[in-house]
Parts: C-alpha cells; structure tokens; sequence
C-alpha cells in the first residue's frame, strides 16, 4: 500500500532533513509540499535542500512552476493552483471531498485523495460526511485515504479496497510515550540544588517524565539548572520538559515545552519547534483543549482537580466531575489529545482520576514533602 506524508503549512528548522529522512527510511513513498500562501523562494529553498535523486518522490500544492527546474516528480492541484503546468509529464494528483467528486473525477489523475476519512488529526474540526461503505464501489489502486489516516489504520484501509493512504499529524508529530506520560513530575524549589535534588529523587523512584519549572527564575538560571537536569533525565531514560522557555529547548536538548496560558502561544511555539517537540498545554476548560489542539499541542495538563499551594493564580477547581464531563466532551468532539491531570493530586487520587478519562497524572509537592520523595514516587507508580 502507498504511503505519502504531507508537510504542516509552516516552514520550521530541518525540515528538510526530516523530508529526506523519512524518503530515505523508506517510511513514505512520497512526500507532498503544501506551505499555503509561502513564497517561490521559500519554497525553492526547501526544495534545494533536499537530495536531487529524491525530488522525483516529491509532490508540489504551491508553485508548480518549480517543478520542472527542480526534478520534482508530482503536481497537486489545489484552489491556489488549479491546472498542472503547460507540458508537464510528471504525476498529477488531486483532493476531493464527496462521493460524487469520486465517482466523476477520480480516473482523471494518476491518483487522488479522499477526504476526511476520519476525524482529522491536524484539524479536530475536520470530520467525514461520508462512510467508507459510501465509498468503496469507487474505490481503486488511484484512491488514497486522507484525514485521520495512521499507521495502525493502514492495514483496515488497504482492506477496503483503497490504493493508498496520505498522513500528516499522524508522521510529523513527535511521540509521546504512555509509560513516561502517566507520572509526570512538575519540579519545585526555592534553589538550584533543591529543584535537581527533587528531580533525581523521583527519577530514582521510577518516574520518566520530568518538567523544570522555575517560574521566577532568570532565563541563565533556567538554563544553567536546565543543562543538568536534561543530564539526569538522559541517564535514566526520561522524557525532560522545560516549562515556558521555548528559547531554550534546542539548546538543552529537551524533548519539548509545556505552555500555560500566559506563555507563549502554541502555534508560535510550534512554529519555532518544528513538530518533532513535545508541546504541553495548560487548560482549565473544554474551550481551552479546543484552542489548544487546533493550535498544535501534543497533550493538555488540565486542572487543577484541587487546591494547590505549589502555583500561583489558580483556575477553577475540576475535582473528579469536572475531569470525566470534559474529557468525554473532548473525545465526543474527536478530539484526542491525552489529557494529564495535575494540581493538588495524591496517591489515593490516582485510581479515580484515571478512571474519570485522565491518560496521566501531574504531581509535584505530594512527593516533595513526603519524609521519602523516592519511595512515594513508587507509591504513585
């Protein structure tokens, strides 16, 4: 089955180096283009980076007329660029959106997509207006599914009778690992050496995911500090999240970022990122999940459940009825981002809270006042 990954619309550091990557790996046969509105230069810029030996496994949505000079291999017609360029010879592909554009226009390319197929990974809002059973009288090797689409979903596609599947959420964004996602640790401390002190304790308890979080702290501590825990968090195999300081992520070698709501916006921080970082972000409702997941976050951090003396201007309190009636929201709306449930939360919480739809739970002072910060991180696990 033919596999095509589709870039996000923005331009971010390495892209290129991820495109030939994935072409090389094998992981793809193909990769579309598609920078909305980007200017030639831009796009030419990208397409130079990339070996010259893989441009014919490239797809243009923008600027069809560097196909050609290029070797780009494939045009994809759009509103933005309707018709294929005078004398091309190269594949041509289109996307279409109903039964009926199927059925008419379908064997008038060397392949199109259909979409959405599922609800989208990119775009929550995106949902099908039609059944794969609707579809598949129409269905042939040219038809590739789009919308939703991931690696787990290739085998059932290929299954209905589809030629191929396109993906773009589903390949450029970065993993996020269950068994490090269901303890997180939010550090805490008054200094250097009290915040790494609380991180290697429950980094010995078993905890693999770590977020520094100096909140008031200068930027030069944050990274001075930063560089020792990402230390840490790579000796023993944990996922490292800064709090806040985009800036500083490629410099530390940290996973990624969590947001809250006063930081910077996701989309920007996604922009300067690039999708192979985790971004985090802070929600207290269901409209905030949805601003959030629109935006580009990987996860949300929703609370707080109770009262806690460890952050400053806390939202509205969830407890455990606020958890299940947003979380089943979220999901009923396609939405599913895996939801950390933080503020406030024990031991005796973890069952419930899990229960109520939270994937993980975010603890920071329950553990650092415990009389052994690394036997209740085990207690939490």
């Amino acid at each position: 089955m033919e596999t095509i990954a589709i870039t996000l619309p923005y331009f971010y550091p390495h892209e290129a180096e991820a495109i030939t990557t994935m072409l090389r790996g094998g992981k793809v046969s193909r990769v579309h283009l598609r920078k909305p509105g980007c200017e030639a230069d831009c796009m030419a810029a990208l397409i130079a980076q990339i070996p010259a030996e893989l441009r014919e496994r490239i797809s243009l949505h923008d600027h069809h007329e560097l196909a050609a000079g290029y070797g780009v291999g494939g045009v994809h017609l759009n509103s933005r660029y309707p018709e294929a360029p005078a004398d091309w010879t190269g594949l041509v592909s289109r996307s279409l959106h109903s039964v009926d554009e199927l059925r008419v226009h379908a064997a008038d390319y060397d392949y199109v997509f259909i979409s959405p197929v599922y609800p989208s990974i990119s775009k929550p809002e995106y949902k099908p207006r039609f059944t794969v059973e609707k579809l598949r009288p129409y269905l042939c090797h040219r038809v590739y599914a789009l919308g939703g689409v991931t690696p787990a979903r290739l085998g059932e596609l290929e299954a209905a009778g589809f030629g191929g599947a396109a993906m773009l959420g589903a390949l450029w964004r970065a993993v996020v690992k269950p068994g490090h996602f269901r303890l997180q640790f939010i550090s805490h401390g008054d200094s250097a050496n009290a915040q790494l002190q609380g991180i290697e304790a429950v980094l010995r308890g078993g905890c693999r995911w770590v977020q520094l979080r100096m909140k008031d702290a200068p930027s030069a501590l944050v990274a001075e500090v930063g560089h020792k825990a990402a230390e840490l968090c790579r000796r023993y195999g944990a996922t490292f999240i800064i709090d806040d300081h985009v800036e500083l992520v490629h410099d530390l070698g940290a996973d990624g970022v969590h947001l809250g709501k006063n930081d910077m916006p996701v989309d920007e921080a996604r922009r300067l990122l690039g999708p192979a970082k985790i971004i985090g972000s802070t929600a207290n409702t269901l409209s905030d999940i949805r601003a959030a997941a629109a935006a580009g976050a990987d996860y949300i951090g929703l609370g707080p459940f109770r009262f806690t003396t460890t952050k400053k201007n806390l939202s509205p309190v969830l407890g455990l009825e606020g958890y299940r009636s947003i979380i089943a929201a979220e999901r009923a709306e396609g939405i599913t981002l895996p939801v950390v449930a933080i503020g406030g939360i024990t031991a005796s919480d973890v069952a419930p809270i899990r229960q109520a739809g939270a994937a993980g739970i975010a603890v920071s002072g329950s553990i650092l006042r415990a009389e052994n910060p690394i036997e209740e991180t085990k207690k939490f696990i």
